[in-house]
């Protein structure tokens, strides 16, 4: 008997056992669609995640540093600068300080800003932070050098004082100082989980200008922030050692603290921990798969059984055993491949509707999961019809046509 007869047979005996076919099928069906849907979650979890940081900025080393004392914690901003330098652009960009200040009142005539972050940056302040500018100019290093009272604005602080005006070249107060605006950044769209408008809500002014914003009466700040924009992902871990080694050398660790850590460091755990979730829930899912694979096997035992007559003719008449073993092996691929197709119409259906119950938003399964679910309908078929199929084979002509 040729595969086509067998594929013809295999389609005749299903379709001549519609309901009890399709039950058969159900628990591939549900395992197919709970296997997209869960992993497609997932995945486009992690999509928005990465997203995300890549919004907020690639490649960034957060440095922070403290030494608490009557000297209060040294300032090594220039020494930080020249090693980066000395790194070489091929695997630092830039660094920035990222010191706070204390200000809320930023006005522009009758008009003030909610409460915005004030920054205390270099001119590489836009590069180490992934901003990207709308308008006017960045800080450049003569403005950090000379103390030109100057800023940069983000998205939502242009938006509170200016509305949809051009605010390059007007002049806000902060803290009752004049200070000119250069330029303003484009928004970072990022979501509030991860900063949202307060990404947005910033005025970046030269770092020189720390103690005339904060009012200080002098002496050291309590800590440093730094950002270092690493080249590439492939810099980060080495730009991280040598920092953190220069300032554990110069900074007294029993009277202070050092924390050197990198953006891809959160993503690789992020990344990691997605990948758990999905290969859990993958397998809470499977297990509807292992049942209709069961299922399956029962189906075609049960199929054997009322066509033992039907095997023993044609043993009798010289089938040999591979073409008993390749009909049933190719009916019980032929129920779990219908499934399998079922499952995943369902289940892209399934994964459209639980995106938008979920994360608000319309989702597609991953073609991945898709082209793996089609394998996994196919071999579960093939893996649970060996058994039935070799007891089919092993069938004595003569027993089986004395059967009724």
């Amino acid at each position: 008997m040729s595969i086509l007869q067998s594929i013809k047979m295999a389609a005749k005996s299903i379709g001549s056992n519609k309901g009890r076919s399709f039950l058969t099928m159900l628990g591939i069906i549900i395992g197919i669609a709970a296997v997209i849907i869960l992993v497609s979650i997932v995945q486009a979890q992690q999509d928005a995640v990465m997203e995300q940081f890549e919004k907020m900025g690639t490649n960034q080393i957060q440095v922070y540093y403290y030494q608490w004392g009557s000297g209060g914690t040294p300032d090594y901003t220039r020494e930080l600068e020249q090693l980066c330098a000395e790194l070489g652009p091929e695997k630092v960009i830039g660094i920035t300080p990222q010191k706070y200040a204390w200000s809320n009142s930023i006005r522009y005539q009758s008009k003030r800003a909610e409460y915005p972050n004030i920054y205390l940056a270099s001119d590489k302040y836009s590069v180490c932070s992934g901003f990207k500018l709308k308008g006017g100019r960045d800080l450049c290093y003569l403005d950090i050098q000379k103390m030109n009272r100057v800023c940069v604005l983000g998205s939502k602080v242009a938006a509170d004082l200016f509305n949809y005006a051009d605010p390059v070249g007007k002049k806000i107060t902060i803290s009752g100082d004049e200070y000119t605006v250069v330029g303003y950044y484009e928004s970072k769209g990022v979501s509030e989980e991860y900063g949202g408008s307060y990404r947005d809500n910033i005025v970046v002014v030269p770092y020189t200008l720390e103690k005339r914003i904060n009012k200080s009466s002098g002496g050291g700040s309590s800590s440093y922030e730094f950002i270092v924009k690493a080249a590439s992902s492939d810099t980060v871990q080495e730009v991280s050692n040598r920092v953190k080694a220069f300032l554990e050398a110069r900074v007294d660790t029993n009277q202070g603290y050092v924390d050197v850590y990198s953006n891809d460091q959160w993503q690789q755990s992020q990344t990691e921990g997605f990948a758990e979730q999905a290969v859990l829930l993958g397998s809470i899912a499977a297990i509807s798969l292992l049942v209709g694979g069961i299922g399956i096997m029962n189906i075609m035992l049960v199929t054997v059984t009322e066509r033992t007559r039907e095997i023993g003719i044609r043993k009798a008449i010289g089938a040999p055993r591979r073409s008993i073993i390749t009909q049933f092996l190719i009916e019980a691929a032929m129920v779990s491949t219908l499934g399998g197709i079922i499952g995943m119409v369902v289940g892209c259906l399934g994964t459209v509707v639980a995106g938008k119950l979920v994360l608000d938003t319309i989702i597609a399964p991953p073609p991945y999961i898709l082209a793996v679910s089609f394998v996994v309908s196919v071999a579960f078929g093939v893996i649970f019809g060996v058994y039935p199929a070799g007891r089919a084979s092993r069938l004595q002509p003569v027993e089986a046509l004395r059967n009724e």
